[in-house]
């Protein structure tokens, strides 16, 4: 070999060592020195690319173990691919099998809104084609390419992204194809076997890493549910205590309701087995769905219609009401249990009450009886009884009597109703009620609507009193029964009065002893003002009636003026009113008159008290 020779050679190997472009060692004239010199070259070339998208991958696979959640994995994964084959732009997209589709889901480099949004059915096109063959395609001319099923949404979307070059490999996790992921250029580009291999490898860590952030998030998804059941089985079994204890330490249906309403966030109506409310709290009154209760009877579980939920209490196969939750149209399990199990609390409360009451209602009820029909047998042993219900009979008391179509029901409205001090029983078909109050006329208007409205039927009251002691509590009663009585037979039902309240047709029901009571109700102003002005009013009064409301004859009778007549007539307008003279009002006027007659005639001194 000559000295030129082997300085040649000397150069190529200078040129190696400085890995020098091919381009350079080529311009070497060194014979076949030189072409093995390019041939090393180039092979160093493609050990140096693959040593550094080996390390990529190393460094790409590290970067997706430690994201978390599956869109900070999918954009890592185009960022990473856009990077490592240095092209345009990447992209990827994700399979729906059901519906035989694929879509875009994330880009890198993309500047196409049309591009980002464009779905591929299964076989269409080059990704189409990927992601039903799970094998890799690659085009350096997508446009002019052949083998793709081109379609016209797609080539618009591909044209309006500039895209020329296109490799598409798929995501793949065990045989299941989950997308594709792609890189493109906006030139045409022939991919090389190791880009090829380089991108596939990419996808392959990928597919795990989007495993393994969906099996995070499952995990983390399940945790919370396990969490979330855990919290449900706590909180149903404090509320379950609590309302537990509240029975036991006996609280009543409304702080019943109260904690339901406030655990379960909504709306809490009990009634009994008849459809009375006994409790109610976050919600207006509704009436019992007694479809809703039968079917929750049938099955032993909460039902829901008509946006409520509707839990039968029972007792065994006995049923004694129902609780309606307003405000949720859905329960989770662990709420609808909790419901349920408010159910069996609320029936256990029901039971004691009902046990309680029956047997003060026994006792009571007793006393009633005794009041009503023995009196004056044992006077000092009734009071005595009476004192140990919390009620002393010494004290003034009025007795109203209640009658509606649902004897049983009225009851159980009337205990719920009446102060806590009041005696009640039922005579007969009707419901009797002692109570301390001193306005019997608007205890029966009060009892009629209160009563009416908690059975949705009109309830007729009539009452008497106030009165004291047992002998006139009986008097009482039967005064009371004789108004009710007049009442249902004018047609007035649903209606509450005393014997006053019903005009003169009271005096002929009520107490023979009360006249003068009616008197002055009826002509109380005409009497003032005789009496502080020493007029005759009463006395006009009495010859107008006499002489049939005749002025003329009127005036002769009286021995004065026609205008003096008027002139009193008018004074009695108005203390009385404008419609002294209507046939009904006018007739009360002349039966009072008459009573007062009849009063002044048989007592001393003028009635005027």
């Amino acid at each position: 070999m000559s000295r030129v020779d082997v300085e040649q050679v000397l150069h190529l190997l200078e040129l190696l060592d400085r890995e020098a472009p091919v381009e350079q060692l080529a311009q070497v004239r060194a014979g076949a020195a030189t072409a093995i010199a390019v041939r090393i070259r180039q092979r160093l070339s493609r050990y140096h690319r693959r040593a550094a998208g080996l390390s990529a991958l190393f460094d790409t696979a590290s970067d997706l173990a430690g994201l978390q959640g599956t869109d900070a994995v999918l954009q890592s994964i185009v960022r990473r691919a856009r990077m490592l084959l240095r092209t345009d732009l990447a992209y990827l997209t994700f399979n729906d099998p059901a519906a035989g589709l694929t879509s875009m889901r994330v880009t890198a480099g993309s500047t196409s809104a049309l591009f980002q949004q464009v779905v591929l059915g299964m076989g269409e096109g080059l990704g189409g084609l990927v992601a039903q063959t799970a094998r890799p395609y690659a085009t350096a001319d997508y446009a002019a390419d052949t083998r793709f099923d081109h379609t016209t949404p797609i080539d618009e979307a591909v044209t309006d992204e500039g895209l020329v070059a296109i490799l598409g490999v798929p995501l793949r996790l065990g045989q299941q194809v989950l997308g594709v992921l792609y890189a493109g250029d906006r030139a045409e580009r022939e991919f090389s076997t190791e880009e090829v291999s380089l991108l596939s490898s990419l996808a392959d860590h990928a597919a795990i890493a989007l495993e393994s952030a969906r099996l995070l998030e499952d995990s983390r998804t399940a945790g919370e549910t396990i969490r979330a059941h855990n919290e449900a089985l706590r909180r149903a079994e404090a509320a379950h205590d609590r309302l537990t204890d509240l029975v036991l330490r006996g609280g009543d249906s409304d702080q019943i309701a109260a904690a339901l309403a406030s655990v379960l966030d909504g709306g809490i109506i009990v009634h009994d087995t008849g459809g009375v409310e006994l409790a109610r709290c976050g919600t207006s009154t509704r009436q019992q769905d007694s479809g809703l209760v039968a079917e929750s009877a049938r099955s032993g579980r909460a039902v829901t219609g008509a946006g409520l939920w509707v839990c039968a209490v029972l007792a065994g196969p006995e049923l004694l009401g129902s609780i309606t939750l307003s405000g949720r149209e859905v329960l989770s399990d662990a709420d609808r249990r909790l419901f349920e199990r408010a159910s069996v609390v609320t029936a256990l409360l029901l039971l004691l009450q009902r046990s309680v009451a029956e047997a003060e209602d026994r006792v009571r009820g007793e006393l009633i009886t005794d009041l009503l029909t023995a009196p004056d047998r044992d006077q000092a042993g009734l009071l005595a009884r009476g004192r140990r219900l919390g009620v002393d009979l010494r004290e003034r008391h009025c007795v109203a009597v209640a009658e509606a179509a649902d004897p049983r029901r009225l009851r159980s409205a009337a205990a719920r109703a009446l102060p806590v001090h009041s005696l009640l029983g039922v005579q007969g078909d009707l419901v009797v009620m002692v109570v301390g109050e001193d306005q019997p006329g608007t205890l029966a208007q009060r009892l009629a609507k209160e009563l009416g409205d908690a059975l949705d039927q009109p309830v007729t009251v009539g009452a008497a009193g106030p009165v004291t002691g047992p002998p006139a509590l009986a008097r009482a009663h039967t005064e009371a029964v004789k108004c009710l009585r007049a009442m249902v037979s004018l047609g007035q039902r649903g209606r509450g009065s005393d014997s006053a309240g019903l005009g003169f047709l009271g005096v002929l029901l009520g107490d023979p002893g009360d006249l003068s009571g009616y008197v002055r109700s009826t002509l109380g102003p005409v009497l003032d003002y005789d009496a502080r002005r020493g007029t005759e009013l009463v006395r006009t009064l009495r010859g107008y009636f006499a002489c049939g409301g005749n002025l003329n004859r009127t005036k002769d009778e009286l021995h004065v003026h026609v205008n003096t007549v008027v002139q009193r007539l008018d004074r009695v307008a108005a203390l009385l009113g404008a419609s002294w003279q209507e046939p009904e009002r006018a007739l009360e006027i002349q039966l009072a008159l008459r009573l007062h007659e009849i009063v002044a005639t048989t007592r001393p001194g003028p009635c005027t008290s």
